[in-house]
């Protein structure tokens, strides 16, 4: 299986130089989705546009919650929404270079009626998506999972 993104770039001014050159560019995505994207504020990008750093972020948390659900499914247990807040930690890894070097998801999860499993299936359920998750697997940066947030 392949998986394509193309990136798009233009200079619309003068200038190029590593303060002035516009960080603004499109992201098609294999679908057809195309989005706008610059580079993270502290990089001289636009704080309103998706910069890499917080795409990746998403795309870990993304692939995780798709695993999560289908281990969920597995189970027979219903989910009702899934929301997940990811925070990555850009700091210099162990080659002293910038890195994101963790990302920490904070899952909220509401089960279908009173199908909360118990918190050993829970934490098998987080474990098996952690293993299986094919972006997860894919990257060195520490992935954690903190859970505070279940209903039912």
């Amino acid at each position: 299986m392949e998986y394509k993104a193309r990136i798009n770039w233009k200079r619309h001014s003068t200038a190029f130089d590593t303060k002035s050159y516009p960080r603004n560019h499109y992201i098609y995505f294999g679908g057809g989705v195309a989005i706008e994207a610059s580079s993270a504020p502290e990089f001289l990008g636009h704080a309103e546009l998706p910069n890499p750093e917080e795409l990746f972020v998403s795309s870990i948390s993304s692939c995780f919650m798709l695993t999560f659900l289908y281990w969920a499914a597995t189970r027979n247990l219903v989910i009702d929404e899934y929301t997940a807040e990811a925070i990555g930690k850009l700091t210099k890894n162990n080659e002293g270079k910038m890195a994101i070097t963790e990302v920490i998801i904070k899952p909220s999860i509401t089960f279908h009626e009173n199908s909360q499993p118990e918190p050993t299936v829970l934490n098998e359920l987080f474990q098996k998506a952690h293993d299986n998750c094919f972006i997860s697997n894919s990257v060195k940066s520490k992935i954690s999972i903190k859970s505070e947030s279940i209903t039912a």
